[in-house]
């Protein structure tokens, strides 16, 4: 399984950085070890698509409607029309800034999926819960509220671990501690889905950079990253991509 390095560009980005991407990441794209998505605002992904065909673009959210009166909103069908085949959900800063509920992500999951989109499904938890202890109780919680019966059928979705407490400070989990949720979230998957839940990516996401990026990938049930700020340096996303585990290479076992 190729791993998947997913660039999330958040409320940034300009028509200057799509050209900047389709000069230095678009010809070095097909020589990398991975995957990768690409998920700018959403007045971006058609030019982004136009400038790099054959990379993946993704959304940063979508409504759970086909349509209707939902001003400042976007429907999974209306990224699709614009290039997309991703979209992020159930981010930790949707979660907060827009009150979003696990059943609110579900129904978003659902609408993206009926719309042809992989969905790319957000879990973490925050410093207070990772300090009593209670990380795997939230984030596993997360993970069977948000995810329908059905997220295994046709496309089959995407899963992103970002502890809140990680994500833009510059902080980042123990290798162990990485390792163990991605551990627990698979075994959550496979307990839930069977032998589908094994086929599906795992992705860490929080503080992931150029300096750490190889040590994450390498560890076990990592599929990918999620990446935040350094996804708009070219050279910075570039080296996280390059960074990837091949295919037919083994992962580091991790001491617990």
């Amino acid at each position: 399984m190729r791993q998947i390095i997913i660039g999330n560009w958040k409320m940034n980005g300009s028509r200057a950085l799509v050209d900047e991407m389709a000069r230095e990441v678009y010809a070095r794209a097909a020589s990398l070890p991975c995957d990768l998505v690409l998920c700018p605002p959403a007045t971006l992904i058609a030019p982004l698509a136009q400038a790099l065909p054959g990379i993946a673009i993704g959304g940063q959210d979508c409504h759970e409607r086909v349509s209707g009166a939902h001003t400042g909103d976007i429907a999974a069908g209306m990224l699709r029309e614009a290039g997309a085949s991703h979209v992020i959900l159930g981010h930790s800063e949707r979660r907060a800034d827009h009150g979003e509920s696990d059943a609110k992500v579900r129904a978003k999951v659902g609408a993206a999926r009926a719309a042809g989109l992989t969905p790319i499904v957000c879990v973490g938890e925050d410093e207070a819960a990772r300090q009593a202890g209670r990380a795997d109780a939230v984030v596993l919680g997360q993970l069977a509220a948000s995810l329908p019966e059905d997220f295994t059928a046709g496309v089959v979705g995407l899963v992103a671990y970002e502890p809140i407490w990680a994500i833009g400070s510059g902080r980042i989990p123990s290798e162990a501690d990485i390792a163990a949720m991605h551990g627990a979230i698979r075994a959550a998957l496979r307990a839930r889905f069977g032998a589908a839940g094994g086929a599906i990516a795992i992705l860490y996401g929080g503080s992931v950079k150029p300096a750490n990026a190889a040590a994450v990938l390498a560890l076990p049930e990592v599929g990918g990253a999620l990446v935040g700020g350094a996804s708009l340096v070219p050279g910075d996303f570039l080296a996280i991509a390059g960074a990837a585990m091949a295919p037919a290479l083994g992962r580091t076992p991790v001491a617990g």
